[in-house]
């Protein structure tokens, strides 16, 4: 098993870069069920804000390119049922990716609720507003 970092699945899903995407190519080629790469929950969170800051992807894109990931039997992914319930809550609600993944984490751990300054977070199940 070889770990993946977020810049080869970035070259992988983006195609900006000759060279580099040609590579990510190569490398997602070869990997198998029985060679898999490895995509922390840290990798999509990352992977998620680049695409969308940096290349403007729509959510949409983003929520096509997570549930590839997440069916591919040649990717294990770290704690692949709390990123399916992040993936479900980020594909629902108006909510990131990494918030999604937060509130999933907490609640995984026994969290009764996640506290937060986020005002909009805190319209999401799972989050509470804490008050300044």
């Amino acid at each position: 098993m070889l770990g993946l970092d977020t810049n080869l699945l970035v070259r992988y899903f983006a195609q900006d870069d000759r060279a580099q995407s040609a590579a990510a190519n190569r490398a997602f080629a070869a990997l198998s069920k029985t060679a898999p790469g490895f995509i922390s929950l840290i990798v999509l969170c990352e992977l998620v804000w680049v695409l969308e800051d940096v290349y403007a992807m729509r959510k949409p894109k983003l929520v096509e390119i997570l549930r590839t990931l997440l069916e591919s039997d040649e990717l294990m992914i770290e704690s692949k049922p709390l990123a399916w319930q992040a993936y479900r809550r980020f594909s629902e609600a108006s909510l990131d990716f990494s918030d999604a993944l937060i509130v999933e984490i907490g609640s995984n751990a026994g969290c009764t609720h996640t506290l937060t300054l986020d005002k909009a977070a805190a319209k999401t199940a799972g989050f509470t507003l804490l008050k300044a």
